[in-house]
């Protein structure tokens, strides 16, 4: 398994919620406690994934990356997004023979999910690029299929492909975006489906708005062990993040 930072990113959250709902999550949060999954759609994420850090026995095995704990498998490689501006992580990137699984973890209300209102920005933002997009019943529930054009380098017209799944656990959301050949081969996508299914999400206590981005850091060994500036042994030198991330 490789680790490394990607060396750009556009800021990917969701747009800011308004006031009102923030005040209603500042509130929720202050009563305390996780929310309660007792609708279909929660018991649904209980037996499927994934899953609350209060819903694992034990971290242990567990990548630490803050807000999301990963589990690691052979063949996995994983790159944090780093904001430019702000030098904040943003998102990790999960490759996978040859397919990648890009995550973002986000503050919810406790009452209300969010995947609904967040599938119809994404359909909209990808037909104001000239792209489409495509509704399915996915592994995860609703899921949307995009295509937007793009240009080979040898000058032909194109598209790329990007498949985006999302779910709404207790006071988070968490979403999923599938590139490469898996955003369109449901046989290729077997093993970054598991990935997902296997995340962990740690909401944290603090009151915050709704559609927050959730904060990602670096394992605290690759920190340490990257102090000079130079990558630890067995961490990928950094990259860019796949351009799909430009999709809001």
């Amino acid at each position: 398994m490789f680790f490394g930072r990607g060396k750009k990113s556009k800021d990917v959250r969701p747009d800011a919620a308004d006031q009102d709902t923030a005040d209603r999550d500042e509130a929720a949060a202050a009563d305390g406690g996780a929310a309660e999954t007792t609708t279909a759609k929660g018991d649904f994420r209980v037996a499927k994934g994934p899953w609350d850090v209060s819903e694992i026995d034990s971290q242990e095995g567990y990548l630490d990356l803050g807000a999301l704990l990963i589990q690691p498998v052979e063949g996995l490689q994983l790159r944090l997004e780093v904001e430019e501006a702000s030098q904040r992580v943003v998102a990790v990137t999960m490759d996978l023979h040859g397919s990648s699984l890009q995550l973002q973890a986000f503050a919810a209300p406790r009452s209300e999910g969010l995947w609904g209102e967040i599938r119809e920005q994404i359909a909209e933002s990808v037909a104001s690029q000239g792209g489409e997009t495509e509704e399915i019943d996915g592994t995860f529930g609703p899921e949307l299929v995009a295509k937007l054009p793009s240009e080979t380098a040898q000058g032909l017209q194109g598209f790329r492909a990007a498949r985006f799944m999302g779910v709404d656990g207790p006071r988070w959301f968490l979403r999923g975006v599938i590139g490469g050949a898996a955003a369109l081969e449901r046989d290729q996508a077997a093993g970054l489906e598991e990935l997902f299914r296997r995340v962990v999400v740690v909401r944290g206590d603090n009151p915050m708005p709704p559609r927050e981005l959730l904060q990602l850091r670096l394992p605290k060994d690759a920190v340490a062990a990257g102090q000079d500036g130079t990558p630890a042994p067995g961490l990928a030198q950094p990259e860019r993040g796949p351009e799909i991330t430009e999709i809001g």
